[in-house]
């Protein structure tokens, strides 16, 4: 089936899909219907009035859900972006100047890189500990060290929470702590783990949360959000205070990093459609990963198999070393390393990445209790097959 040149995806309706970053963005039905009320351009704006922002729109109530997803960060303020990148992006152009530095971590994901680079700042990273962690310690001698070489303090920190390599769990808090002795302000970064666990980010001690709607929401990309404290409020979401020099024109209530208006249309009443969603299943979060703690001991179970992230899992992305089993196939099969791609979908598994054998990343959230065991014994039930256990 196509529309027009356009093959239609079919792939969560007909498979069990353990995609490393598709698995927690699947639409809800709510959204669904979203994306088909709300597809055209323009459509929240309809009943956009002034101040002709779209935060400020309450119907349909943009207005409130940006409150909400305060509430729901236990932050101060809350804006709706295209992707966690963007939110990146805002923060470090809002917080930090050319010659500055940004404390990353050592597995920081690469748009991170990119928005301190885009203010044109620079990089530092904070070196992981043997577990492949990042330590509130490790935060503050990287502090320290930067302090000392540079003359000034980083001008921010950014930390994931799990991050995208290995979905370790780094010490935040710790962080956040350390980061706070020195007066640096820090960002959270939840893409994958906003909108599946709970996040407190007062708890935490940080300045910003990000989440990534399409990795974590429920929701289509891009779309994402930004949280933020009071005390940073106003630098961040500052507004313009630019006027045309022939016009006099000056558009005040706009937000400069936010480009005025951010997410809208589609994409956005449908993270709305989502979100009481969110609100609930972020409360079942311990069962998911019980979930993948059962997958990742079948895979284990098979000769020469490894797990590169920590274990037990504490998340529901994992990284796993299969060069001792199926990678061992792959040297003599004629497919090659697509043996066992072609193994998983016809036993109706998809999302591992086609021919990857050796290192590679599975995410079993959302997947049921059944669905949990079928895909244990379908890795259990390929290694049977060719001798592996």
């Amino acid at each position: 089936m196509k529309i027009n040149d356009i093959p239609v995806r079919e792939v969560e309706e007909n498979y069990v899909n353990i995609h490393p970053i598709q698995a927690a963005g699947r639409l809800t039905a709510e959204a669904m219907k979203a994306l088909i009320a709300y597809g055209d351009g323009y459509s929240t704006c309809d009943q956009c009035r002034k101040p002709f922002r779209l935060d400020k729109i309450t119907k349909p109530p943009i207005a409130e859900f940006h409150s909400d997803l305060a509430k729901f960060l236990n932050m101060d303020e809350a804006r709706v972006t295209p992707g966690a990148r963007r939110a990146f992006q805002a923060v470090c152009l809002s917080l930090a100047e050319k010659g500055d530095i940004v404390l990353v971590s050592a597995l920081a994901h690469y748009t991170e890189f990119l928005a301190v680079e885009n203010a044109r700042a620079a990089v530092k990273e904070v070196p992981l500990n043997k577990d492949n962690v990042v330590t509130g310690d490790a935060v503050a001698q990287k502090i320290e060290e930067v302090t000392r070489e540079e003359g000034k303090k980083p001008a921010l920190v950014m930390l994931d929470h799990f991050d995208y390599s290995f979905a370790n769990e780094h010490d935040i808090a710790g962080a956040a702590k350390a980061a706070h002795q020195y007066d640096v302000p820090i960002l959270y970064n939840g893409a994958y783990t906003v909108g599946i666990k709970p996040v407190d980010g007062k708890a935490l001690g940080v300045d910003f949360v990000v989440g990534s709607g399409h990795k974590s929401m429920a929701s289509p990309a891009p779309s994402g959000v930004l949280a933020t404290t009071s005390e940073y409020a106003d630098q961040v979401l500052r507004t313009t205070q630019m006027i045309g020099d022939v016009t006099g024109r000056k558009f005040g209530i706009k937000e400069v990093e936010m480009l005025g208006c951010t997410l809208m249309g589609a994409n956005l009443l449908a993270m709305m459609a989502s979100f009481p969603t969110i609100q609930r299943r972020i409360n079942d979060w311990q069962e998911y990963v019980a979930k993948s703690n059962i997958v990742i001991n079948a895979i284990l179970d098979i000769k020469g198999n490894k797990c590169l992230s920590e274990h037990p899992r504490k998340h529901t992305l994992t990284k796993v070393d299969t060069t001792g089993s199926f990678d061992k196939i792959a040297t003599t099969h004629k497919r090659r390393g697509f043996f066992f791609s072609d193994e998983l979908k016809q036993r109706g598994v998809v999302g591992e990445f086609a021919g990857a054998t050796r290192t590679w990343k599975l995410n079993t959230y959302g997947l049921t209790w059944d669905q949990t065991s079928y895909v244990a014994d379908v890795f259990k039930e390929i290694a049977g097959k060719y001798d592996l256990l």
